[in-house]
């Protein structure tokens, strides 16, 4: 079963063009899942043609007794599902054990998103005079003003973006390509860290085409990302529970709250489905309705 794991992967990767993120995701589930066959079968050599229905119940019931989140429980199960779809392809399997299963019923959990004031706040944070201050500057603008994701965002070269059009060329999930929109005052902080991001190459070319670079010249990670967003949270004292992605979600949020068409929003975030997208439309309408309970004389 290990040997036809990666396949899989390699079927993900390179053929369908996942991202490492979704690569490592998959791993980990299927991983998990061989292990717990292995116990339950009490064999180190479990062949797929042994993969059933009942065997995969237990082992939806089982993430459940471990107390994992439903949430979780349902990536799992989608995890299997593609597994088992490409061993039916590739004639492993002559029926798929995970056509019939059912993930939890997921709970609607509204995203977390900042006010434009909050916002504002964070956005102001960064010590404009230190070189990496205006790095932050324009890492924490062109989030807010592209809406994207962190991986988006630390995979950005200097020859994806066109300041003087107010575009960037974004690589999205499965490589997809799209155009994102760059906001006057991102614009002038990326133009501003420009001007000084040669001080911490000085003279090195290890990642000379990257846009946000570390202090020792390297490719920023996401990991940093989050680190120093967490230290600018503190120092304005926001929400701890935000994360690189609420300015994702803070950008969609004040889009559709101004009026924007869902579309055009779907569109700017790289969302393959409407379906994705409309979870905003749930924050603006539960916004709306707290307005209308407060004002309305008659609510």
């Amino acid at each position: 079963m290990d040997e036809h794991l990666v396949a899989f992967l390699h079927h993900l990767g390179l053929e369908k063009n996942s991202s490492i993120y979704t690569v490592k995701s998959y791993r980990e589930d299927l991983t998990q899942f061989i292990e717990f066959v292995q116990t339950k079968l009490r064999n180190q050599s479990v062949s797929p043609d042994q993969l059933t229905t009942r065997l995969l119940r237990a082992y939806i019931a089982w993430l459940s007794d471990q107390k994992y989140a439903k949430s979780t429980i349902a990536r799992r199960l989608a995890s299997l599902r593609s597994w088992c779809r490409y061993l039916c392809r590739q004639s492993v399997l002559t029926e798929n054990p995970a056509d019939s299963l059912r993930g939890p019923r997921q709970d609607k959990k509204l995203p977390h998103f900042l006010s434009t004031e909050e916002v504002e706040q964070l956005l102001s944070s960064p010590n404009l005079m230190l070189s990496l201050g205006l790095r932050d500057k324009a890492f924490l603008e062109m989030m807010y003003s592209a809406g994207l994701r962190v991986s988006e965002l630390v995979g950005l070269n200097i020859d994806d973006i066109d300041l003087n059009e107010g575009i960037a060329t974004i690589r999205g999930k499965g490589k997809r390509e799209r155009l994102g929109l760059i906001g006057a005052p991102a614009r002038t902080a990326i133009q501003n860290w420009l001007n000084v991001r040669d001080e911490i190459l000085n003279g090195r070319v290890r990642n000379a085409s990257a846009l946000f670079l570390n202090k020792n010249g390297g490719r920023l990670t996401t990991r940093s990302i989050g680190r120093i967003l967490v230290k600018y949270l503190a120092q304005v004292g926001l929400d701890p529970r935000t994360s690189p992605h609420t300015l994702r979600h803070s950008f969609a949020t004040h889009l559709l709250n101004a009026g924007a068409d869902i579309r055009g929003v779907q569109e700017l975030l790289g969302h393959k489905n409407l379906t994705t997208t409309q979870i905003y439309t749930h924050v603006t309408t539960q916004r709306l309705q707290d307005s209308y309970q407060k004002a309305h004389p008659r609510a």
